[in-house]
């Protein structure tokens, strides 16, 4: 039960100046600093641009013209009435994202301060407001690259490509710079800011977690902890009631509930829930959710209330680690399979304040893309309760890793206890969501070790071995925890551990390499796709546009960073269409379709590859859906929204049912009817020559629910190039899907023609 809010959002003043005397972090703001109008939440950036201050920051290469605000010191305030009657207990001013180093002070005194970016911050300041009257808020932050120098670096720690400034900072790793974000460390009040009232006695924790699911119902366990506000708990009661809400949102009659006087200020009930209706990921299905109501009450009154929306599901992830077919890697929800279809969630915006206006239309694009699972990227901030809830109603499995990504971070007590602080909170915060499977340690940080050169014993990582396996156990003890993505230990090697990333030297996406992968689930495979023409345009000034390459296309890779590389991504994207077509294109416009036909079909490909090896193959997370900037890249979507064309291929794959051709092998392509899910029941089928029309295999098979069915073969010419056009018809619906046959290159006259008769399919 909330108390009364006052929001800090809206028009702020912010102040500027270089942050000269660096080495003395209380250096008082220097009152004749320049001063403009900010928004909370912002970013500084944004606010220099709106100001007229500096250029937009992502046309051209104008972001080279921030690289001097890393060293600036800020200060926002404002001024804020409160009610005289407001916060009688107690007031909590919550910052919901600080980046960084910031001091806050309130009516002139010292409140406190943060030194992390990816978590909320809140300070107890009842004793410090004016009531009835006007209020002063200043909050004062420090240059992160600045504070960044103060840090001790041991010869153990490295960054990305020789980047080691972030490894000791509480930012997301691509702020400082990534293969497919910019360099914007940046400087602001990301996430909102309010006053709040807390009475004393309230409830602290509220856990959930499905102990078992059968024929007869669920097992749901509701952990709880309050804080009383007297010595004695006489009185005090604590109550849980819940109810299934319908594929409309709406409360239904499916209802339980619990109540008990606690001898303790922390409990548990333990609630059986006949013929509940369960969560099941996209595909599987209904994504069935519950609103539960945790409610705190003093002699019959209401204290205090915590109202969630949960899912009752069992999730188990079956990992064995041995090279090659003894490995396994396997998603099991409620009992069953999942073969797990998805993408990698990058960055939304380089600048995070910006987030929340584009999520609904990316959560959008994933879930009509086909994608039943989503992997929370390590180098990236924590997605806020938003992205979560539509993960929970949408049934899409989210792999969360914590924010550390491609470092050998410091294993030292003090760096243990920000991260145990940082786990604990977000753990905390979001555990209670259905869609969320896994923790994961961190992003590529094993596979950095492993290849770092070091002894065995120097490899251990006991940030992702001990400090966050313990916040886990402590906080959400029946989900699983992943130590690292991909996850290598015990001496098996870094390309047959069951789990991957799959990018290899991004040669021909049917090479070696990518056909004959020995993991089982790959949670990272990509490839590039030049943006359309009419993107590049809004980035890149008219006379850079054509060729590609130079200082422009270079700043949009991105290769802003201490150490490049070692390959430019605008060669490894054209070299991609050489591979395919010879040659490269004389214009803009034929490079784009050309490099987004590349693309279309390795991601198909990649999923492909997934879906006809089932279950050898346990999924597939490619990379990635969007944008979080103007840039070339490997995702499907750019920017700006608009779709590359390896999104529809990607929705005709990963579709529940889906034709396919499996690769030549000697003279014959086998036919494959991937299902996957809860269908079962009669398909019919048909493979149809793309040039002629005519068929050339058709048949009706009844498959089972959440296995393939082999359906025949092809006989071809090896080395010919033909498109098949394949169809499969169940439910009164079509599903269409293509293949391409032969080897390159390819022509690219022949390409257009056949992408015409690809776009018509259903």
């Amino acid at each position: 039960m909330a108390g009364k809010t006052i929001s800090l959002n809206g028009e702020w003043r912010l102040g500027y100046a270089p942050e000269n005397e660096w080495r003395r972090g209380g250096v008082p703001f220097p009152e004749e600093a320049p001063e403009i109008a900010a928004q909370v939440p912002g970013n500084v950036e944004l606010d220099l641009c709106a100001a007229g201050v500096e250029p937009e920051p992502f046309f051209g290469v104008n972001l080279y013209a921030y690289r001097k605000y890393e060293f600036y010191m800020w200060r926002y305030r404002r001024s804020f009435f409160v009610p005289e009657n407001f916060a009688p207990e107690e007031a909590v001013l919550r910052l919901g994202g600080v980046n960084t180093y910031a001091r806050v002070y309130l009516n002139g005194q010292f409140v406190g301060e943060t030194d992390n970016m990816l978590i909320a911050w809140e300070f107890e300041v009842g004793g410090m407001l004016r009531r009835g009257g006007e209020n002063a808020i200043e909050i004062v932050i420090r240059s992160a690259a600045n504070r960044a120098r103060e840090e001790d670096y041991s010869a153990g720690v490295y960054g990305c490509d020789g980047n080691e400034e972030y490894v000791w900072q509480r930012k997301p790793a691509h702020s400082f710079g990534w293969d497919i974000m910019p360099r914007f460390p940046s400087a602001g009040l990301w996430r909102g800011v309010c006053l709040s009232e807390r009475r004393y006695a309230r409830i602290t924790q509220a856990y959930y977690a499905t102990l078992g699911v059968n024929e007869r119902g669920a097992d749901l366990l509701c952990k709880w902890r309050f804080q009383a506000g007297e010595g004695s708990l006489e009185g005090y009661r604590v109550r849980l009631e819940g109810s299934w809400i319908s594929s409309g949102y709406e409360l239904d009659e499916h209802t339980f509930e619990a109540e008990a006087e606690p001898l303790f200020t922390a409990g548990e009930f333990l609630v059986h829930i006949p013929n509940a209706r369960l969560w099941w990921p996209r595909g599987y299905g209904e994504a069935n959710l519950y609103e539960v109501t945790l409610t705190l009450l003093k002699d019959g009154r209401e204290v205090d209330s915590r109202r969630e929306r949960i899912g009752l599901r069992t999730a188990e992830i079956v990992h064995k680690m041995a090279p090659g077919d003894e490995g396994e890697f396997l998603i099991r929800v409620n009992g069953t399979p999942i073969l797990a279809k998805g993408t990698n969630w990058v960055p939304l915006d380089a600048f995070h304040s910006r987030d929340i206006q584009r999520l609904e239309r990316a959560h959008a694009l994933l879930c009509e893309a086909g994608c039943n699972i989503v992997r929370c990227w390590g180098g990236n901030v924590y997605e806020d309760h938003a992205f979560f809830d539509l993960c929970d109603r949408a049934g899409v499995l989210v792999w969360q890793d914590f924010a550390m990504a491609c470092a050998s971070y410091p294993q030292e007590e003090r760096f243990y206890a920000m991260i145990r602080r940082e786990a604990t909170q977000v753990v905390r915060e979001y555990r209670n969501h259905a869609s969320i499977l896994l923790w994961a340690g961190d992003n590529e940080v094993d596979e950095g070790l492993d290849g770092s050169g070091r002894p065995a014993g120097n490899r251990y990582n006991a940030v992702t071995r001990e400090v966050l396996p313990e916040v886990v156990r402590n906080e959400d003890p029946y989900r699983f925890f992943l130590p690292s993505s991909p996850y290598i230990e015990g001496g098996v090697a870094r390309y047959d551990v069951p789990e991957q990333h799959n990018w290899g030297a991004r040669a021909w996406f049917k090479s070696e390499f990518y056909r004959d992968t020995r993991a089982h689930f790959v949670s990272e495979c990509g490839y590039h796709g030049c943006p359309a023409p009419e993107s590049l345009a809004k980035f890149l000034p008219e006379d850079k546009l054509w060729p590609i390459g130079g200082e422009e296309w270079r700043a949009h890779c991105p290769e802003y960073r201490p150490y490049a590389r070692g390959y430019d991504r605008n060669e490894l994207m054209a070299d991609q269409v050489r591979i395919l077509f010879g040659a490269l294109p004389d214009g803009l416009e034929e490079f784009s379709f050309l490099s987004q036909t590349v693309q279309a079909e390795a991601k198909k490909f990649f999923i492909e590859r997934t879906r006809i090896r089932k279950w050898r193959r346990t999924g597939v997370i490619w990379w990635n859906l969007l944008d979080g900037w103007p840039q070339i890249s490997d995702a499907v979507v750019d920017y700006y929204f608009t779709r590359k064309r390896a999104f529809e291929y990607i929705r005709r794959a990963q579709r529940p049912l889906c034709l396919m051709l499996d690769e030549l092998r000697d003279w014959t392509h086998a036919i494959v009817l991937g299902n996957d899910g809860s269908f079962s029941g009669p398909v019919r089928w048909r493979v149809v020559d793309g040039d002629t029309g005519r068929v050339l295999r058709a048949g009706l098979v009844e498959v089972q629910a959440n296995e393939n069915a082999a359906v025949g073969e092809m006989r071809v010419q090896p080395g010919e190039k033909k498109l098949y056009l394949l169809y499969c018809e169940a439910r009164g619906e079509t599903f269409g899907n293509h293949y391409i046959t032969g080897f390159p290159p390819y022509d690219p006259a022949q390409m257009r023609a056949w992408a015409k008769k690809i776009d018509q399919l259903p």
